[in-house]
């Protein structure tokens, strides 16, 4: 298991020094296969790829839940596949990527590298934050792909900023490097302290603090998080709170029939539009927002009215900066595999 120096992350123009290499040597093929997976605290999506086309075949998405391990995850995808033979494998996970020993932070799921590599039988094996592995897509993402919530164009060679509410909060971005490349950053930004904008949300915010020591970002902009804020409005309202999963949250306040539900729905996708107008900030995203993950797109029509873009460019006297950046749902469920394969193909195996 070796680290990538600078030199050789600068020389594969996308591949992060803080992606980890399992290696054994294998012959080399243009049509050699390649797994490719994107893991999160619900869902595992896997597929393969050739060396050759790039082009995904065989994908299929599997509950987390329905299997103890993620090697055992891959061996019955593999199994539904034919048992083809691999010469490589990236996968692309929720959570930090910092060493051999990798555990994910909304699952009990945990493995090492190597190991992974040794049972699985491939030559190499690249593992990688789930949101830096999607950031890798956005370049290459068509316009069927994306659908635009306000702002202007993006600009040319600029950062672009990603976040995704699921499971998880995950927060990503793309640094340009010159000449057409890009970076991906592998950050933690969904576990910032979460702050409020009014009154209303200091309120719901106390709140969660007397259930969490501390209330980031992902408390609330999750689907956990979905529920939490359903709960906190209820207890606000003097209202003994339902036991309600974030679908039931969702599809309540979607439909108008839960007034608790409604607001927390209503104050999802504001706080939502406060992070994300923050993320930009920070990165100068004048190339773009991107909004991953698994809630927002299923929000349908909704999401577009939402007060997302409005708390998106109230930052005072940023609010012009902001107003010409474009947002985008991300709309593809497979970015995240294409970036792990984008991953592969951009990076040596180090030298022996």
């Amino acid at each position: 298991m070796r680290v990538l120096p600078l030199s050789r992350f600068l020389a594969s123009q996308t591949l992060p020094i803080w992606l980890l290499q399992a290696t054994s040597m294998q012959p080399d093929s243009a049509d050699a296969r390649h797994l490719v997976a994107d893991v999160g605290g619900t869902h595992a999506r896997f597929a393969l790829v050739t060396e050759a086309r790039g082009e995904l075949s065989n994908a299929l998405t599997l509950d987390t839940a329905d299997f103890p391990t993620l090697l055992d995850a891959v061996r019955h995808y593999l199994v539904q596949c034919g048992a083809p033979a691999l010469r490589d494998a990236a996968i692309a996970i929720a959570t930090p990527v910092l060493g051999d020993a990798v555990r994910m932070t909304n699952h009990h799921w945990s493995f090492s590298i190597e190991k992974t590599r040794r049972a699985i039988g491939v030559g190499r094996l690249l593992v990688l934050n789930d949101f830096a592995a999607l950031a890798l897509s956005l370049p290459a993402l068509a316009a069927s792909e994306l659908r635009q919530v306000g702002g202007g164009a993006p600009v040319d060679e600029a950062p672009q900023a990603l976040i995704g509410p699921g499971t998880g909060l995950g927060v990503s971005g793309l640094v340009p490097a010159g000449g057409g490349r890009w970076v991906p950053i592998a950050g933690e930004g969904g576990h910032v302290t979460l702050c409020a904008t009014n009154n209303r949300e200091a309120d719901i915010l106390r709140i969660l603090r007397k259930k969490y020591p501390h209330v980031s970002a992902e408390r609330v902009l999750s689907g956990a998080g979905l529920s939490d804020v359903y709960q906190a409005i209820a207890l606000l309202g003097g209202r003994t709170p339902k036991t309600l999963t974030p679908a039931e949250v969702s599809g309540a306040g979607l439909a108008g029939s839960d007034p608790v539900c409604v607001e927390a729905l209503e104050t999802f996708c504001a706080m939502l539009g406060s992070v994300a107008g923050n993320l930009a900030l920070t990165l100068g995203a004048r190339g773009g927002l991107y909004i991953g993950g698994g809630i927002v797109p299923k929000l349908g029509e909704y999401f577009y009215r939402s007060l997302f873009r409005e708390r998106f460019e109230a930052k005072g006297r940023f609010t012009d900066y902001l107003a010409a950046i474009p947002a985008y749902v991300i709309l593809s469920e497979n970015a995240a595999l294409r970036g792990a394969a984008m991953a592969l193909n951009t990076s040596a195996a180090p030298a022996s």
